[in-house]
């Protein structure tokens, strides 16, 4: 009885450390990708930026995103680092798309 006892003990055990060890390396495969999310952003940023496009709040979105992936929060890091890309790309498209801009005579400041 003892026997079975331990060896169910043994089991479960195994079972346990198991898990704990797949979540970890769950949690660092994700940790990766979230990283990867926010260097992408970053560049985003930069790119923007080089053509005078960077919004406001993109890079204060970037940091709150490693901020947030440093807790562990990593649902909601993602979903900054895509939103401040998002806006690393639109900051750089509307650059771009004004700089062929003409602007009527009486708007321009003399």
């Amino acid at each position: 009885m003892h026997k079975k006892l331990a060896l169910l003990f043994s089991l479960l055990a195994g079972i346990l450390c198991a898990g704990i060890t797949t979540t970890s390396l769950a949690d660092e495969a994700s940790a990766a990708k979230v990283q990867k999310l926010i260097d992408a952003a970053d560049a985003a940023r930069k790119e923007a930026a080089s053509v005078g496009g960077e919004w406001r709040d993109t890079g204060k979105m970037i940091k709150k995103a490693k901020a947030l992936l440093s807790k562990g929060d990593y649902v909601a890091a993602a979903k900054l680092a895509n939103d401040a890309a998002k806006q690393g790309h639109l900051g750089y498209e509307q650059a771009m798309s004004q700089k062929t801009l003409k602007m009527p005579s009486y708007l321009h400041y003399e």
